[in-house]
């Protein structure tokens, strides 16, 4: 696959819950965490053509063809069988596209849109193509208005960061623990990278936004609110958006895990304004 191409798990035209306004969402596939309360934990791996989920789909929607594995969109049913059943926590639905393509799905709507989020999975697994995109984006008369805006875990390296620089309009970044050994149980890998992209974001006026998702009894936020609100002090004036844990939906050990509540956050959000922390957004909605 080259740079102008990449692998899309899902393309939401309209969205606003993926950055400020209106915006096209990009979700791409591929993930370099392993949490445990991943919602979309199918948006982790990647397609190997094993084979398993064709004779499983009750609609025959998929079929081998010379060793690969083709979906028909034509006549999937969207019933997800095939994602609970994949080993390799992929989807048979992911398609490769090219820049040209994903710059015909962005034109289709971009009167009625402000700009453009790339998510995942992780987007940054698939930088070149990300930077392809975005560069593109703002060469094309008629999109020059649209903001580019990346949806991240933060595990990119300063090195990755340093080539999204110049056409990336802004990163959210969410950090899933405080602890390091706390995070490495939770997403199978530690927080150290993942708050050297936060710094070094915030020196350069690239984080728009930071996300804390409070699950109770395994988020470590409220127990280490001192030292989180000094590290989000020393970004400076960003928002920090709060976000409810939801067991429904999820896999695993995470499916038994206690949902957040108002409580939850607002006990959150007092120990961050007592630390200094004004710029809170609270959840949309519990679940």
């Amino acid at each position: 696959m080259n740079s102008r191409c990449a692998l899309v798990s899902k393309i939401i035209p309209f969205s606003c819950v993926d950055g400020p306004g209106s915006r096209l969402a990009l979700f791409l596939q591929g993930c370099n965490l392993r949490c445990k309360n991943c919602h979309n934990p199918w948006t982790m791996g990647r397609c190997n053509d094993c084979g398993e989920c064709v004779p499983q789909c009750p609609h025959q929607a998929l079929s081998l063809r010379e060793g690969k594995v083709v979906w028909q969109a034509e006549v999937c049913q969207q019933c997800d069988t095939c994602l609970h059943l994949c080993p390799q926590q992929s989807t048979p639905m992911a398609q490769v596209m090219s820049v040209e393509q994903v710059i015909e799905q962005i034109s289709k709507v971009a009167p009625f849109i402000e700009g453009i989020t790339v998510s995942g999975g992780e987007a940054t697994t698939q930088l070149p193509f990300v930077c392809a995109l975005f560069q593109q984006i703002k060469q094309t008369s008629g999109l020059e208005h649209l903001t580019c805006l990346v949806d991240s875990n933060g595990e990119l390296p300063i090195s990755g960061w340093e080539k999204l620089r110049t056409m990336c309009d802004g990163v959210m970044v969410d950090l899933k623990c405080w602890d390091n050994e706390r995070h490495l149980a939770l997403t199978g890998r530690g927080n150290t990278r993942i708050k050297q992209s936060l710094h070094w974001l915030a020196q350069r006026g690239m984080l728009s936004e930071l996300r804390l998702l409070v699950i109770p009894e395994q988020t470590d936020y409220l127990q280490e609110a001192t030292a989180l609100s000094a590290f989000i002090a020393e970004l400076g004036d960003i928002p920090v958006r709060l976000n409810a844990f939801h067991a429904h939906g999820v896999y695993g050990e995470a499916k038994t895990w206690r949902s957040a509540g108002p409580q939850d956050i607002e006990a959150l959000s007092q120990a961050l304004r007592a630390g200094g922390i004004t710029r809170l957004i609270p959840p949309a909605l519990y679940l």
